[in-house]
């Protein structure tokens, strides 16, 4: 859940940086030039600050990881479980095919692992001290696995391309949207170019829009993790596989809120909040793994 996170925040913020000093600067005026609006170029120029942004959230992605949940790379393990660390993550990643990741521990006591990076032979796999408490290592080799899968598979690239796709009709429909604004309702001519109701529409539809689109980068991310998880039993078993799986399930449920608080759980019953999911239940994945698929 920590990679998507980190790059749909990152992206998020990268997008509105741009949008904002696009139109501090007066370039976004050029669509709407001839009095009307230029479709075409409203796609283009949409498409340049969508895909930017995701890109950028993509070439970023290592470092505002290892910056936002303090992540310690092993550059010369210190103690046996850090070799072993780093020499379980050389093999899964010489089987699967790809260059060998760095290999990061951070302090967080939630049992949890990611792995991101701009490309298959760049990444960088890290696991929280929690994790390496609260659980075996044939399960943390499960882990391991699954995150190199991911890697191995190019889901951080394949998720920029969606989240740039996102973006773009994000900003394409919020533009609209406050050209609307701005010349039926507030009725601005646009002689002394666009008014503030117009930047203020473009923010708040872009908010709104971008709470919906993210549904669509979720469903994505849901998907993968079914086929992190088979690639994950194929390098350490399918046995140690569902066995780690189990135990977070065991660790959750432990961690269950209170009844008062259960709507406001993201896991809590058949929600509207499901579709913000990263993550499939861990039944569904676990079933999945049984029944082989």
């Amino acid at each position: 859940m920590k990679r998507i996170f980190l790059f749909v925040v990152t992206n998020l913020a990268v997008v509105a940086v741009i949008s904002v000093t696009l139109r501090l600067l007066g370039v976004d005026r050029w669509v709407t030039e001839t009095g009307g609006i230029d479709f075409g170029a409203l796609l283009v120029m949409s498409a340049v600050i969508g895909f930017a942004g995701s890109i950028i959230s993509l070439l970023m992605s290592k470092w505002s990881a290892k910056r936002m949940v303090g992540a310690q790379v092993i550059e010369h393990p210190s103690d046996p479980t850090e070799r072993w660390l780093v020499e379980t993550v050389r093999r899964q990643a010489q089987a699967a095919g790809i260059g060998m990741p760095e290999v990061a521990t951070y302090d967080a006591p939630d049992v949890n692992a990611f792995a991101t990076g701009w490309n298959r032979n760049a990444a960088l796999v890290a696991v929280s001290t929690g994790l390496l408490h609260n659980m075996s290592r044939d399960e943390i080799e499960a882990v391991l696995a699954h995150e190199i899968s991911h890697v191995a598979n190019g889901d951080m690239v394949t998720l920029a391309l969606i989240q740039g796709v996102v973006n773009t009709f994000v900003i394409f429909l919020s533009k609209l949207f406050g050209y609307f604004v701005d010349r039926v309702l507030l009725k601005n001519d646009g002689r002394d170019g666009p008014g503030i109701g117009m930047f203020v529409a473009e923010i708040a539809a872009q908010l709104v829009l971008g709470i919906l689109a993210s549904t669509i980068v979720m469903w994505f991310s849901r998907q993968r993790e079914y086929r992190a998880d088979a690639g994950g039993a194929n390098l350490a078993g399918r046995e140690k596989m569902i066995a780690a799986l189990e135990r977070l399930k065991m660790n959750h449920e432990q961690a269950t809120l209170p009844e008062q608080m259960s709507a406001f759980g993201i896991s809590g019953g058949k929600s509207f909040a499901k579709l913000f999911m990263t993550h499939p239940s861990l039944e569904e994945r676990i079933e999945a793994l049984r029944s082989g698929r």
